[in-house]
């Protein structure tokens, strides 16, 4: 079986014989047991119960499978006796998954934390797929616009990534330097290839900007920083990346309406392990560095 959650939950649902029962025992949102037995009844082809006022009552299918679930189920309760004790330990895989443009900014803290806590096999999966916190596919996702809104996680507000617009030097020489919103239209540009990008700053490019003038796209957020460097157009960088890069010029500075809010997101099973929250707060140690880039460089 693929994936074990949606067994425990079909187990759980044969136990209570309601949504809200199982619900209960998991410690999960009652949308989360709907959607796991919608999904394990899809993926086997055959309904595990029949719906009636009074709640879930198993097939002949599902009891079948639920037999099965409640000796996986005995077997890890004795796994867990026996490794009782080890939960207070920062070691093993931690598991970190972010947008790619958030790498520089995370890569130091990561690196930092390993340096505290070297038993810890850190991986940073990065990507524009939502890996699945409640299938274990990460122990912390760092996500970035509006606020996540699934049932079994917890989110905390984390860090409002500043963004400024950045030319360089070479490309001030040769196409000058717009001094206003209304000389913007004017200048060459470099900007994500995705139209509908949702960055607040690449949302405000697209009413600014004719798209004309955008010389040079790529869907690689380090591919259009190097364009910037290079000289391609003006573009968008974080304030935190451009100490780096000590030959830009700042075309102009923060606006709120350039900011990303991020997020850290964990699910609510693994939240309160000692390693999680571990992670959670160094990561957070790092935000006054991150706010303030010139005076800690």
């Amino acid at each position: 079986m693929d994936n074990w959650d949606e067994v425990r939950t079909a187990y759980q649902v044969a136990r209570k014989g309601t949504v809200s029962g199982a619900a209960e025992a998991l410690g999960v949102h009652h949308a989360t047991v709907i959607r796991h037995i919608d999904a394990l009844e899809a993926r086997l082809g055959v309904k595990l119960f029949q719906r009636h006022a009074r709640g879930y009552t198993a097939t002949e299918a599902g009891e079948d499978l639920c037999r099965v679930a409640q000796t996986t189920e005995d077997q890890f309760s004795q796994l867990q006796g026996r490794i009782r004790g080890q939960g207070d330990a920062v070691t093993g895989e931690l598991v970190v998954t972010s947008l790619v443009g958030m790498a520089p900014l995370l890569a130091p803290a990561l690196a930092s934390f390993q340096e505290d806590y070297p038993d810890v096999v850190l991986r940073y999966l990065t990507g524009d797929r939502l890996f699945r916190l409640e299938y274990g596919e990460a122990h912390v996702a760092i996500r970035a616009g509006a606020a996540p809104d699934q049932p079994d996680n917890v989110v905390q507000p984390f860090f409002q990534n500043q963004s400024a617009l950045y030319a360089a030097e070479s490309y001030v020489k040769r196409y000058g330097r717009p001094k206003s919103d209304e000389e913007l239209a004017a200048h060459r540009w470099v900007g994500p290839d995705n139209a509908q990008s949702r960055a607040p700053m690449f949302r405000w490019m697209r009413q600014a900007v004719p798209q004309a003038k955008f010389v040079f796209k790529s869907s690689d957020p380090r591919a259009m920083e190097q364009a910037v460097v290079a000289g391609a157009g003006l573009g968008f960088l974080s304030v935190y990346e451009v100490s780096n890069y000590p030959g830009l010029i700042e075309v102009m500075p923060p606006r709120k309406e350039w900011e990303a809010p991020l997020w850290l997101v964990t699910h609510v099973d693994l939240h309160r392990s000692a390693k999680v929250q571990t992670f959670l707060k160094h990561l957070k140690s790092w935000i006054p560095t991150w706010e303030n880039p010139r005076t800690s460089a």
